[in-house]
């Protein structure tokens, strides 16, 4: 079978069956082996250097135990490789806060959205709401789609005694984004500890994130019908306004293409601030904003698979 093949048959069933909450998703287990090896290397005293130790020692053995999985067979290969999209989850989080909005309960809205976002929730009203979930859409449509895609692909090109590395590097991948999530926070615990961790993140995410602002959301956008002019207008305009090195890149032609600004206040662990914006304030947020983000999210999933797909069918085709 394929790579192709076998990647789009993961990317059909993340579709079809997301995350169920039932499952013990691979991320949990990495998220354990973060939390073990935190817990006896935070208290030695270079806190960057065991903070690294973690990242590295995470990576390794993630990558270790992906190559061994994919070694036992194709079909555990494709399993893995649909673990490894969020695509279904991100939007079915979003749709449960929309629903909940649908039904006027603010109250359980900012209940559920803050299972979702870092960013304090207590006193957002509808419009802080839905601001939340777009950006969020736009911006983990890099980290939960683009970048695993991203990373199979790459992986597929190479082979350790005849076993593609495309699982290692996808799942490799999810660990490092892990370690930002957990440990990549500039607070006092981990502003040394994480250091490692958010940086070796940036990189990974480096490509990703442009050619997703660049081309796969214009693109989508030209294809759902939305404005693809203005959301790469808006890409080349406001890319870097972030904190972040490559957030903003996704935001920024998610913003131009509905037509929306993101940024502004907003409040992280009860401290405000003024992030920069990104897009032109053309509307209002409105509730079905985020059915018209969701559409968004999934044609730049089936752009970039379909991108993909076809680059390695034709770099093949050139290698053989």
């Amino acid at each position: 079978m394929s790579f192709v093949t076998k990647y789009l048959i993961a990317y059909v069933l993340d579709l079809i069956f997301g995350d169920p909450e039932w499952f013990p998703h691979p991320v949990r287990f990495i998220g354990k082996l973060i939390s073990f090896l935190e817990k006896y290397l935070y208290k030695l005293k270079s806190k960057t250097f065991w903070g690294g130790v973690v990242a590295i020692v995470t990576i390794i053995i993630t990558f270790l135990v992906s190559y061994f999985l994919a070694s036992l067979s194709e079909y555990l290969e494709i399993f893995f490789l649909y673990t490894t999209l969020a695509g279904k989850c991100l939007a079915d989080e979003g749709m449960r806060v929309y629903k909940i909005l649908k039904m006027g309960d603010l109250e359980v809205a900012k209940k559920q959205l803050s299972y979702l976002v870092s960013r304090d929730t207590e006193k957002m009203d509808n419009k802080q709401i839905i601001r939340s979930i777009l950006e969020t859409f736009s911006e983990n449509s890099v980290d939960g789609i683009i970048s695993p895609m991203f990373f199979a692909f790459v992986g597929s090109f190479f082979q350790i005694k005849g076993v593609s590395l495309a699982l290692p590097f996808a799942m490799g991948y999810k660990a490092i984004n892990t370690l930002d999530s957990m440990l990549g926070y500039k607070n006092e615990r981990y502003i040394n500890f994480g250091t490692v961790s958010a940086k070796i993140d940036d990189v990974a995410n480096f490509i990703p994130a442009r050619i997703t602002g660049l081309i796969f959301v214009p693109l989508a956008s030209f294809l759902t019908g939305f404005d693809y002019k203005k959301s790469f207008k808006i890409f080349v305009r406001d890319r870097h306004n972030h904190a972040s090195p490559n957030s903003a890149h996704g935001e920024s032609a998610f913003a131009g293409a509905l037509g929306v600004q993101f940024g502004g206040k907003t409040k992280y662990f009860g401290v405000v601030y003024d992030k920069p914006t990104i897009g032109d304030k053309l509307k209002e947020f409105e509730l079905e904003d985020i059915l018209r983000g969701r559409k968004l999210l999934y044609g730049t999933s089936l752009v970039s698979v379909v991108f993909f797909s076809l680059i390695k069918i034709f770099l093949d085709n050139i290698i053989k």
